[in-house]
């Protein structure tokens, strides 16, 4: 038997922009929205299980599945791209990794002709 270990990858927090359409049956956007913009917040060993995290967590809330999602990455990477994070975000971050959690940050609606 081997004696390699596995190496366990750790938790990070990745920041996506997700975009959404409606939903018939109550999903909580205002009557002439088409659809809506959440900045979010997701913890996962990658950004593809932070988006699968993501998209689970919006289909428990009753929206309809993302029409995009956009991954910015990781606060460090963020910050490698020059992105501004003031500390309110760097908190909510923290707050995902924590709690292994997905937080919406921001959630705008969209309305006919508009886009993320």
């Amino acid at each position: 038997m081997s004696e390699k270990t596995k190496k366990k990858r750790e938790q990070q927090v990745y920041t996506l922009l997700v975009q959404v359409g409606r939903k018939d049956g109550g999903d909580g956007l205002p009557p002439d929205a088409t659809g809506a913009a959440m900045l979010c917040y997701a913890s996962g060993v990658d950004e593809a299980e932070a988006v699968r995290e993501t998209v689970a967590i919006l289909k428990q809330a009753d929206l309809a599945p993302p029409l995009d999602v956009t991954g910015y990455g990781t606060l460090s990477d963020r910050q490698e791209m020059g992105h501004e994070i003031g500390q309110d975000e760097r908190e909510l971050m923290t707050r995902a990794l924590i709690e292994n959690s997905v937080i919406v940050a921001q959630m705008d609606p969209l309305y006919d002709g508009e886009d993320a």
